[in-house]
């Protein structure tokens, strides 16, 4: 048995089993939990009187409002420890993913702590996005160029 082969051994050995269904059933209650706390928080403003566009912008911010200041008070980690991949809801996660870096590294400073390493999570998240966005852009442009209908 080679080194790898024993060292995987190992580990599979001590490495606790995933309870799958726990976890989906989790991040599916969780997640749609959250989804449908934002379509009736919108239901409600819409209801109040805002148009639609803008209940979803109230949404979104709301949303994210949340999920930063459940991070800074250290409950958001906790509710993410049961509802796993179900606090990856689009928005809210993406708060979360650039508040937990700030918060780690406040005590290194303003600059070189907070300012160079609150993206670290999230950057890469913009990066592909904003990339994606451009070549789908070019490529819309370049089919509407040469006469298709899109």
């Amino acid at each position: 048995m080679s080194q790898k082969e024993e060292y995987e051994a190992k580990i599979k050995a001590i490495a606790p089993t995933s309870p799958l269904f726990k976890n989906c059933l989790f991040a599916f209650l969780f997640g749609g939990g959250i989804c449908a706390f934002g379509e009736t928080f919108r239901h409600l403003l819409m209801r109040i009187g805002l148009e639609s566009s803008d209940a979803f912008v109230q949404v979104s911010v709301t949303l994210i409002f949340l999920s930063a200041v459940l991070t800074g008070l250290g409950i958001y980690d906790n509710i993410a420890k049961i509802a796993g991949a179900g606090t990856l809801v689009p928005v809210t996660g993406f708060a979360n993913a650039v508040v937990s870096p700030a918060i780690d590294t406040k005590s290194e400073g303003w600059v070189l702590g907070v300012g160079a390493k609150i993206f670290t999570v999230a950057g890469p998240v913009l990066l592909y996005g904003v990339l994606a966005g451009t070549v789908y852009g070019l490529i819309y442009y370049a089919v509407s160029l040469f006469g298709g209908g899109v």
